[in-house]
């Protein structure tokens, strides 16, 4: 029961973080958004510190979930057409509904994790399905240096899912291919 109630109060904290940024992330603004008794989010996360270690350990593993369900879906990676296609796939669920909650969140998250080493642990790029078909991908084409382009790859697409929620819009099949061309030059 601790556990859900800690689950639906992270879940709570990250859509105050989503639609207030973090100047609106307080204990009482969670408990109104999880329509919760004042009180409720300081019982579970007794500080600010707390409460935002809790919903970024909570943001990872929603990230994490998604990332393994969509690289299950997906076929392997054999073209540059279906590494495209997974792109387009991730940057729409990172943009739209639901994912663009969690990148706004997320988004928070990394500035607020400059000052904050723990939360920096906590958010450094992991394992994942969706990493690892990048990266089997930029072998399978005889890329050297498989590691940084990789990182540099996906640190380009994370770019432009930020360019875009700043400013507004898609990211287009073209900035795509663009970003995958320029990762097996």
């Amino acid at each position: 029961m601790a556990s859900d109630r800690r689950t639906l109060l992270a879940d709570a904290a990250l859509d105050v973080l989503a639609e207030e940024g973090m100047r609106g992330l307080t204990h009482r603004a969670v408990d109104r958004r999880a329509a919760m008794p004042p009180g409720t989010t300081s019982a579970y996360f007794r500080t600010r510190a707390a409460l935002l270690t809790g919903l970024v350990v909570h943001l990872v593993q929603l990230d994490q979930a998604e990332l393994h369900t969509t690289a299950d879906e997906l076929p392997p990676l054999r073209t540059i057409e279906e590494l495209v296609d997974g792109m387009v796939t991730l940057t729409r669920q990172r943009l739209t509904g639901e994912g663009r909650r969690r990148s706004l969140a997320r988004h928070a998250c990394t500035v607020e994790s400059v000052r904050d080493k723990e939360l920096r642990e906590i958010l450094v790029p992991r394992e994942n399905a969706g990493r690892e078909a990048v990266r089997l991908f930029l072998v399978e084409h005889g890329v050297t240096d498989v590691e940084n382009r990789t990182h540099t790859l996906l640190t380009c697409i994370d770019g432009l899912i930020f360019d875009r929620l700043v400013n507004g819009g898609e990211v287009s099949r073209e900035a795509l291919e663009g970003l995958v061309a320029a990762a097996l030059r």
